[in-house]
């Protein structure tokens, strides 16, 4: 009966957050000014990348650069966690049409690496938070070059930056924009990683996404250098002291 009503418990509390920030970002979005790249995803496969601290608006940016672009005719995927948190990301993106395979590198990874490969050589993109979900911020996980490298795949970089906006004090910083506020998104221009040894291609992605930070009204790529190391060290502390 206990587990029973614990369940029931876990379950409302999903659907109500669910909801809650659905509706939350659906009423920011309207009132906002919003500017896009004209750049346009390929008609084939590929790899898409944004930092986790973008990810409250990055269904918006779905709509323009997958559904819109192509009049529902292309489609992305995105990499999500088992985890509580990674089921109501699930379920609010969903709302979008957008899908997800489920794994992370501490539970499900080979399975989430296969199907990724599978489905982007079917065409469907694959759609990476490189630093999630768990950090450090702005670390490139393997993931994302390896997925690109064994599909020889294009690596495009998906970024908003906001000119007024709340920063949670979550590890990923991640931005909400405000009411009435003018939100920037961005997709870069393609690069690839063939060829690259694993931490040289990481870097080269790290570097494309605080460039399109920078060019989006963020931070400049100095400042977020900066504080990736601070925040690096921070983290380690951290979790070092969690696992004594």
């Amino acid at each position: 009966m206990a587990n029973l009503w614990s369940r029931a418990k876990k379950s409302i509390f999903i659907n109500f957050s669910v909801w809650a920030i659905y509706l939350f970002m659906r009423i920011i979005f309207l009132t906002c000014k919003k500017t896009y790249t004209d750049t346009r995803l390929p008609k084939h496969g590929c790899v898409v990348v944004f930092w986790h601290g973008r990810l409250a608006m990055m269904s918006f940016a779905y709509l323009k650069f997958w559904t819109k672009d192509f009049n529902k005719q292309k489609h992305g995927k995105v990499i999500i966690s088992n985890h509580k948190d990674g089921e109501i990301i699930a379920r609010i993106i969903k709302f979008f049409g957008i899908d997800t395979i489920r794994g992370s590198s501490s539970k499900g990874g080979a399975k989430a690496l296969i199907t990724a490969l599978k489905e982007i050589k079917s065409g469907v993109d694959v759609i990476i938070t490189p630093d999630g979900p768990r950090g450090p911020r702005h670390s490139i996980a393997d993931g994302a070059v390896v997925i690109a490298q064994k599909t020889n795949s294009e690596i495009y970089v998906l970024n908003y930056e906001a000119d007024k906006f709340w920063q949670l004090k979550s590890w990923d910083k991640m931005i909400i924009p405000k009411p009435f506020s003018t939100i920037n998104f961005s997709l870069s221009a393609p690069f690839k990683v063939d060829g690259l040894e694993l931490d040289d291609a990481k870097e080269l992605i790290q570097e494309n996404l605080w460039k399109a930070s920078q060019k989006d009204g963020g931070k400049s790529v100095e400042e977020n250098k900066s504080d990736f190391v601070a925040n690096l060290k921070v983290w380690w502390v951290k979790n070092a002291n969690k696992n004594r």
